[in-house]
């Protein structure tokens, strides 16, 4: 199973974030291998995963898993159909672990969340499988008791990807035996200091060599830096400005995001081009 440094990939857009970039999969791969990253978390939050249609996520799914590093797809989705079908694609297709978010807008209960994910895990199943836990995306947490219940009813649930902030919420998650993932670079040296597995970060999708070194070499001031850089890029419109960034980074990747998420205006791209070129 994979473990340490994970970055939760962008998604290669065009025509305005309405079809699939399919020719910046190659140099987007390329940039994150050689980058120091142990792997790849596709299509959740950073990757767009939810805007997307389930035949464009199979596709997006199938050009992440052509390149040389590891990858956890994400396959949560509004149904728990659609959901099921794109776990079962993604083990067919080669990936190294499923992972699903409690799906946002209506708050399930214990016992429906539960039915969800345990469809979800048997149709990856044996293929390593993770609950994202992101209580700001779906609404609602998903409670540790589902967790362990869950673990008692399928055979490959390997751990959980927790995106909360603080510390305290994402505590209860540090469960035995399965693998925690930290989302917030700030609280990378925090959770790696009682036992995560490792981070699947949004920052890694533009810097993975700096959340790669926090990762592999954990101190608090490193996490306090990423966290710093983190919110530096959340004063703009996350998704095009990691994209715009990285293509000033050399990466042929437009800054084309699906709408309902917007682009950069011209003074963003100018404020950003002058942030890059000063850091």
């Amino acid at each position: 199973m994979i473990r340490g440094a994970l970055a939760a990939a962008v998604t290669p857009l065009r025509a305005g974030g309405a079809a699939l970039d399919e020719d910046a999969f190659e140099p987007l791969l390329a940039f994150y291998a050689g980058s120091g990253l142990d792997g790849l978390l596709v299509l959740g939050t950073t990757g767009e995963g939810i805007l997307l249609s389930r035949e464009e996520r199979i596709r997006a799914a199938e050009g992440f898993l052509a390149g040389p590093l590891p990858v956890i797809v994400h396959c949560g989705a509004q149904t728990t159909g659609d959901t099921v079908a794109l776990a079962e694609h993604a083990a067919g297709a080669g990936a190294a672990g499923v992972a699903v978010i409690a799906p946002p807008y209506f708050i399930l209960d214990d016992r429906a969340l539960l039915a969800h994910l345990e469809e979800a895990a048997r149709a990856c199943a044996p293929l390593p499988f993770y609950v994202y836990e992101f209580q700001r995306a779906s609404g609602y947490a998903v409670p540790p008791a589902v967790v362990e219940e869950l673990r008692g009813r399928v055979d490959n649930l390997a751990g959980l990807k927790v995106s909360d902030t603080p510390f305290e919420a994402v505590e209860p998650y540090l469960l035995e035996g399965l693998d925690l993932f930290v989302g917030a670079e700030a609280l990378l040296h925090a959770g790696l200091s009682r036992g995560a597995a490792g981070g699947v970060s949004g920052l890694a999708a533009l810097f993975p060599e700096r959340v790669a070194a926090v990762v592999h070499s954990p101190s608090a001031d490193g996490a306090e830096a990423l966290g710093e850089l983190r919110a530096t890029i959340e004063r703009f419109p996350r998704h095009a400005a990691l994209k715009f960034l990285l293509g000033l980074r050399g990466v042929a990747v437009r800054e084309d995001v699906r709408a309902p998420l917007r682009p950069l205006t011209d003074a963003e791209r100018e404020e950003l081009r002058a942030w890059h070129e000063s850091s």
